[in-house]
């Protein structure tokens, strides 16, 4: 059985962070496991508390998984501070993590801030380069680039210069999809290999959207720890998002989560 860890952040409500990655990585028939960096008190209307873990006990946690069921994927998610972000490249280095695919996540759905300005350059000299696949969405890459991003031509722009640190770099389109002139499409760039590669999937209006970084990154790390390709599993994690999106599962009052297995991938 082909395996993954997510190093997260822990979502009491169920809907993001290590909860919706475990709920992905099983609907892809992944064995799943968790390196828990913070522990947040959250549900649909936002976060009320994060108590960020010590970077030993990552680190212990991270030897814990890598000495006795070595991971065929690593999807990282919330690090939410500097010392997090330098004690999972440490070991990820350590002990040679293939299929790393980053999510760097700098705020929540409902607005609140995941991880210290402090961290994002620490992230950029030291994780970046471990990664074989970073999914910011817009104001991420904004951060990381230091580049204001408004069309398509900047995005390719954006993913070019993150490229120089990380050899995949998808940039996620849906904040100007969804911006003040609503677009059908949202649409979102692939950078390997020295070329851009366009995925366009309709965007739909919904307030259950709790979530969908984190599902379509470890989406996109099950396919690979499955041995699908790049491009291959970032077609097929956009195609898992999207059905989980368009589910219909409401619950709570605010941002809701989503269907995690309202999509059933093809045999690998």
């Amino acid at each position: 059985m082909r395996t993954a860890l997510t190093i997260a952040g822990s979502d009491s409500s169920g809907g993001a962070g290590i909860q919706a990655d475990l709920k992905t990585m099983s609907g892809f028939g992944v064995y799943g496991m968790s390196v828990i960096t913070a522990v947040t008190a959250q549900n649909t209307l936002g976060i009320t508390r994060i108590r960020q873990i010590e970077p030993e006990m990552i680190e212990a946690q991270i030897d814990s998984v890598f000495t006795d069921i070595y991971p065929d994927s690593v999807k990282l998610g919330m690090l939410g501070d500097k010392e997090a972000v330098a004690a999972a490249a440490r070991k990820l280095k350590e002990y040679g993590a293939g299929n790393v695919v980053l999510d760097p996540v700098m705020a929540s759905t409902s607005g609140s801030r995941l991880l210290e300005k402090e961290a994002i350059e620490i992230m950029k000299e030291e994780l970046l380069p471990l990664a074989d696949l970073v999914t910011p969405n817009l104001p991420e890459a904004e951060a990381l680039t230091g580049m204001k991003i408004r069309t398509r031509e900047e995005m390719e722009q954006a993913a070019g210069i993150l490229g120089k640190f990380c050899p995949g770099v998808l940039i996620k389109g849906g904040h100007m999809a969804g911006g003040p002139s609503p677009c059908a499409q949202a649409e979102d760039v692939l950078y390997t290999h020295g070329k851009h590669l366009w995925f366009s999937a309709p965007f739909l209006v919904t307030s259950n959207t709790h979530g969908t970084g984190c599902t379509l990154s470890s989406a996109i790390a099950s396919c690979l720890a499955l041995g699908y390709s790049l491009e291959e599993s970032v077609k097929l994690g956009k195609q898992y998002l999207t059905a989980a999106l368009s589910s219909c599962l409401n619950l709570g009052r605010g941002n809701g989560p989503l269907r995690h297995f309202a999509f059933t991938p093809p045999q690998s």
